[in-house]
């Protein structure tokens, strides 16, 4: 039987779960939404990007209940927020509504990839912390792959295809109302509020051996703070180094082009050659790579460390979208100039590109986002990384669909530049990103030198 705190742990994931779909479901209609409101590539560009919008705000202001009313309450309401936008995107017809309530599904995909990961770093222990907090990222994985299936299972419906893919979250967005119930409070968030009486008993459930010095080192590492805002909490010259990291790393998490590559993988798929249908079940490899390589990670990721994974993960992603990038060369939108047997090559290149990433980024990102800020402003810093992620990912959905039509080689720039920005990545990881694996989150405050 699964431990209380992987049980938990992994009902607040199912956030994540529902991060992946509401994410990545619409690159199965996006082609359709184009024909039924003859949107040109700009607004074509912005009807898929336009959960972005929603998603940034939704990570900018999530730490802020988070911190007044608590991480479960918040859970709680993304849970609502996901079912309403799963109705409202199936059931309109009009683009305005369509816009509004992906704009609505955008603000739970925000806040969700900020309070559900900072939940699962206060309630795991220190040797777990890394699976737990990564069962976020399989979470949304799973929910990639899924939304990718039920893509391709609606796809011969007819002219409604586009509303079952999108309705069909209804059902995990319900279960996730249902189970975030039965969790408890963080731990650490009763401590900073006072409430150490009913922090106790989560604690000790936890598994925690000694409870009166896991309060006392909580109490200790925010005590200096009590008092201040939470913007003169967080932008100090102290929190310097974590605030960098959190948001040089969400940047080179989109710069590497994921958020291109999963909105778009049925129109990447045709530029390369593939006819429609096979263009709808190729992202299903995808998805299944994706899955595959996050639980890899998620077994390793406590033995072997955080940098070394984004180390290996830079290195291969640098040479398969290196490849996807010459592949490209000289393909115009219809993938014209290569014949229908090349166009193998570009999806054993993007499977390659999409195992490093989930082996690396994909599976680091929220953990160490959520493990480097100290308690007293992990909402703030959790908040910051997430939308900067946001922003990036909003800048690269809208654009690619402009680059790559407005350009005879724009899937060749486009690839060619992502892999670029990795070999910054790489740079930035092996110079200057610290290691956090087997520390307590207090013990990695020390360590940045936040005293």
């Amino acid at each position: 039987m699964l431990s209380y705190p992987v049980r938990i742990a992994l009902i607040a994931a199912l956030g994540g779960f529902l991060f992946g779909f509401e994410t990545v479901v619409i690159s199965g209609a996006e082609q359709t939404l184009e024909k039924i409101w003859h949107l040109s590539s700009w607004w074509q560009g912005f009807t898929v990007s336009s959960s972005l919008y929603g998603t940034i705000i939704g990570s900018l202001v999530a730490g802020f209940p988070a911190q007044w009313y608590g991480r479960k309450r918040t859970l709680e309401i993304v849970a609502i927020f996901f079912i309403v936008a799963a109705v409202g995107c199936a059931s309109v017809s009009a683009w305005g509504l369509f816009i509004f309530f992906r704009i609505i599904g955008g603000l739970a995909v925000g806040a969700s990839s900020v309070i559900a990961p900072m939940y699962i770093s206060e309630i795991a222990p220190a040797g777990l912390r890394g699976r737990l907090a990564g069962s976020f990222q399989l979470n949304i994985v799973a929910g990639i792959f899924i939304a990718y299936l039920t893509n391709f299972a609606f796809s011969g419906m007819g002219a409604d295809a586009w509303r079952w893919m999108l309705g069909v979250m209804t059902v995990p967005a319900v279960l996730f109302a249902i189970l975030v119930l039965r969790i408890p409070e963080s731990p650490r968030w009763l401590i900073l509020n006072n409430n150490e009486e009913a922090a106790r008993p989560v604690l000790a459930r936890l598994g925690e051996q000694n409870v009166e010095a896991a309060i006392g080192a909580i109490r200790t590492s925010v005590r200096e703070h009590e008092g201040a805002s939470a913007r003169e909490r967080l932008f100090r010259m102290r929190y310097i180094k974590p605030i960098l990291f959190a948001v040089l790393l969400a940047m080179f998490n989109q710069l590497s082009g994921i958020n291109a590559i999963l909105y778009y993988a049925p129109r990447i798929f045709q530029m390369a050659g593939f006819d429609q249908g096979d263009a709808y079940l190729q992202p299903v490899y995808i998805g299944a790579a994706n899955l595959l390589f996050t639980l890899i990670a998620m077994t390793v990721i406590d033995r072997y460390g955080r940098k070394k994974l984004l180390i290996i993960g830079s290195l291969g992603m640098i040479l398969f979208l290196g490849l996807t990038a010459m592949f490209f060369k000289g393909v115009d939108v219809g993938g014209a100039a290569h014949a229908a047997g090349g166009n193998k090559f570009v999806l054993l290149y993007l499977i390659g590109f999409i195992a490093f990433f989930a082996f690396s980024q994909g599976a680091v990102i929220w953990v160490f986002i959520s493990e480097i800020f100290p308690n007293s402003v992990r909402s703030q810093g959790g908040s910051l990384g997430s939308f900067t992620h946001w922003i990036m990912a909003a800048i690269i959905s809208m654009t690619f669909p402009v680059i790559v039509e407005g350009s005879k080689n724009g899937g060749y720039h486009s690839f060619l530049f992502y892999s670029g920005m990795m070999v910054l990545h790489l740079l930035f990881v092996w110079k200057f990103l610290p290691e956090t694996k087997g520390r307590t989150l207090e013990e990695i405050q020390k360590e940045l030198g936040i005293k």
